[in-house]
């Protein structure tokens, strides 16, 4: 998917820069999530999974922008793990067009339904998640940390 000067690509397990690209991910995410969230000791671990995806935002220079984990647990279920941009590209759109890109990814798996977890506190996520339909199922206390709670939110699809 191309966005103007900007594209959503899909990281192939084979690639041959797949170690690049997860090493500029990596980087991403320990600047935006704290330690105790980030899952950059283990994300090649994660997307060597069978049932997980990520998909990537580059700009014409080939600079990540930001990007976003995907899983399919269930033949029924997908969910949203994780979701980033960089700070200097933020609020121009990049966050939902990654997060469009793998609500269809799992449309084509023919899922019911989508979920992610969400601070309460981070209103441009709750806002963005809720532009595209997600709805908050229930909160789960000290989910993040003792004090810090989580929705969790849910989009559901008609099956076919």
């Amino acid at each position: 998917m191309e966005r103007g000067d900007l594209a959503v690509v899909e990281l192939q397990r084979n690639s041959t820069n797949f170690a690049k690209v997860i090493e500029e991910i990596v980087k991403i995410e320990k600047k935006i999530f704290p330690k105790h969230e980030s899952l950059s000791r283990s994300f090649d671990e994660e997307l060597r999974k069978r049932n997980s995806g990520l998909l990537y935002m580059i700009d014409l220079h080939g600079e990540i922008v930001g990007y976003v984990m995907y899983s399919w647990p269930t033949s029924l279920s997908a969910s949203i793990t994780k979701l980033a941009v960089k700070e200097s590209h933020r609020r121009q759109g990049h966050g939902e067009a990654l997060l469009k890109a793998a609500i269809q990814k799992c449309r084509t798996r023919n899922v019911h339904r989508i979920s992610l977890h969400v601070d309460p506190l981070r209103g441009a996520a709750m806002g963005l998640y809720q532009k595209l339909g997600f709805q908050v199922d229930s909160l789960i206390k000290s989910y993040y940390s003792p004090d810090r709670d989580a929705f969790r939110m849910y989009l559901d699809f008609d099956p076919k």
